[in-house]
């Protein structure tokens, strides 16, 4: 049995407990998106762009620390960011629940998202696993984001029934002490903290990665896809109450059956265009059916069944979009700078939030949810023209070898010694990391030459 194909009982220990630390702290996020708009009518100094800024506002703040934040892990450790972000996130909480004006629920937001954790969780999870499970446990703390936002949009409108908007940032701010707690308890403690190149953002490759063409194509992707759906829940709830008479209590069971259908539809497009290697042009359907739902909402907000269709459409084409975005990412990246590009293409998603949110409530207050979902939909048209020039990607996958410390003559050497194994197309040796960092094609692979190259135990 090749043992590195499994994970250790303490890699699935810290996989679990730092997926629930990012979970927690997402829901925190995310569960206001289907409740606030209408919460904050209550409030004073309310316009429709300060909530869309007060929605959004976290972005900023999350786009503009979560690198810094990550460099200060590499110096400091990973728990003690983490900790001190969790603080922040929930200090932001208690300050947004006892706020009973805009501006207040504004400066919790922005303090929630100075909060900014992800790039430490990230590079803690990257100490405690090997690299031979690295792409397993970036994917379920991935899946476990995915599950808090669909938990969020469900569960917010019935805890705000239970216990208000106030209630449910104070209740974010409990969870974010749990996080704490399972932190300090339940997370390992790493034998040592260093820079990984394929999780963590190197900032002497950030240039490069910005000046990729193909890399900002997807950059703007995840920018427009985030803003665009912050944007919407800027008027979105309004419109279920207001025109299709809705209560608030009740808009979970349209989210629920949107979101469960809309995954069921999307999945079969994911699997097709990986197997069969087609994930450009179902990515531009999917762009597309997201410009066609944007629109669509313009005409179908005066009824349940045709804002339903219209919400479902939105959601097939998102779901799709969030999950392959980043594999396009991973597949277009150069082998030693996975990490910094999937680092710009946070912060460019973050950024995203940040505007939609706020040119959302502006439109809104402007010219009415007719001009907010126009705006929407000419971004995303922007999107497919922009996208529709990208190259086909290779199917590549990323691969990690430990090779040793080497000399940077032996280094190079070895990287051309690796690319002429079968399956292997690029190899970047870094000497004093003592690991090769690989993009091969898994189905011509030649995995036991491969690990002839390895210095651990196979």
């Amino acid at each position: 049995m090749d043992v590195s194909n499994t994970m250790t009982a303490l890699e699935r220990r810290a996989t679990l407990s730092l997926a629930a630390i990012y979970a927690v702290r997402m829901l925190g996020l995310f569960m206001i998106l289907p409740v606030f708009a209408l919460y904050a009518e209550g409030l004073a100094h309310v316009t429709p762009t300060l909530v869309g800024l007060a929605i959004g506002a976290y972005g900023l703040t999350q786009a503009l620390l979560q690198v810094p934040l990550g460099m200060l892990s590499d110096r400091i450790g990973r728990k003690p960011v983490i900790v001190g972000g969790l603080l922040v996130f929930a200090l932001g909480s208690v300050l947004a629940a006892l706020s009973d004006s805009i501006y207040g629920v504004v400066a919790g937001r922005a303090l929630q998202g100075a909060g900014a954790i992800a790039a430490a969780v990230m590079a803690l999870a990257a100490d405690l696993t090997r690299e031979e499970q690295r792409t397993k446990v970036m994917a379920m703390i991935g899946l476990s984001i995915g599950l808090s936002f669909s938990v969020a949009l469900v569960g917010g409108p019935v805890l705000q029934d239970w216990i208000g908007v106030p209630g449910i940032f104070w209740l974010t701010a409990v969870l974010a002490l749990v996080a704490i707690a399972i932190v300090m308890v339940l997370v390992p403690n790493p034998v040592r903290t260093h820079l990984r190149r394929d999780t963590e953002v190197v900032t002497s490759a950030i240039r490069d990665v910005i000046g990729d063409g193909q890399l900002l194509r997807l950059d703007l992707g995840i920018f427009v896809l985030h803003a665009v759906l912050t944007a919407n829940f800027v008027v979105i709830p309004g419109l279920l109450r207001d025109r299709v008479g809705l209560a608030l209590a009740d808009h979970w069971m349209l989210y629920l059956p949107v979101l469960l259908v809309s995954f069921l539809l999307m999945l079969p497009f994911i699997i097709v265009g990986e197997k069969r290697r087609v994930m450009k042009p179902v990515m531009l359907g999917a762009i597309a059916l997201l410009g066609l739902s944007e629109f669509s909402f313009i005409y179908s907000a005066h009824g349940l069944a045709t804002i339903a269709t219209s919400m479902l459409a939105f959601f097939a084409a998102f779901n799709l979009l969030e999950a392959s975005l980043p594999s396009l990412v991973s597949k277009l990246s150069a082998p030693d700078t996975k990490g910094t590009s999937m680092g710009v293409y946070s912060t460019s998603q973050f950024l995203g939030a940040f505007v939609g949110g706020t040119l959302g409530g502006t439109l809104l207050e402007q010219g009415g949810a007719q001009a907010l979902f126009l705006g929407g939909g000419l971004g995303i048209v922007l999107w497919w023209v922009v996208a529709a020039s990208m190259r086909n990607p290779r199917y590549l996958s990323s691969y990690l070898l430990k090779v040793g410390q080497l000399a940077k003559a032996d280094a190079e050497a070895l990287a051309g010694r690796l690319t002429q194994v079968d399956g292997v197309a690029e190899a970047v040796v870094i000497p004093e990391d003592g690991v090769a960092y690989l993009k091969v094609d898994r189905r011509a692979l030649d995995e036991r030459r491969l690990r002839e190259f390895s210095v651990s135990t196979a």
